[in-house]
């Protein structure tokens, strides 16, 4: 029983999808260092230049009715907080992200060679519809003289 499941395995482990996605999550790895270093290093520091240097970071609610100039001393003291703050990063860094990424692969696809297109080896009669071969003078099922 044992030894099915392992051949089993094997076969699924070994299909040209599964090696697909293992590389494909190798390669995300990798991108994904990329556009974090290109994010944090080039272009946040151009935007803090920008929005001089603002920190929602500190934005928060407390629960208690309290207020605290930090939220770091308002996690000390204990109390709950409503971080909307940390959110607006979260989501100014996800739109940053999504923008840096649609650029990149932008970019990336103005390399590739568009395919070539075939020619086509069909067309369709103008009197019943049919597909008939390009080079086709008549229709064969409906007789109709094709120009």
């Amino acid at each position: 029983m044992v030894i099915n499941m392992l051949k089993e395995f094997k076969k699924f482990a070994l299909r040209g999808n599964m090696i697909d996605l293992a590389v494909g999550i190798i390669i995300g790895g990798a991108f994904t260092s990329i556009v974090n270093s290109l994010v944090n290093d080039i272009i946040m520091p151009i935007l803090s230049i920008f929005t001089k240097k603002i920190d929602f970071t500190n934005l928060f609610i407390t629960l208690d009715g309290k207020t605290y100039d930090t939220l770091e001393t308002a996690k000390t003291a204990g109390a709950v907080t409503i971080n909307y703050g940390a959110f607006i990063t979260g989501v100014l860094n996800f739109l940053i992200m999504a923008f840096v990424v649609f650029i990149l692969v932008r970019w990336i696809n103005q390399f590739k060679k568009p395919e070539p297109t075939e020619a086509p080896t069909t067309k369709q009669c103008p009197y019943c519809f049919t597909e008939i071969n390009v080079k086709a003078t008549k229709c064969p099922y409906c007789t109709a003289d094709i120009e």
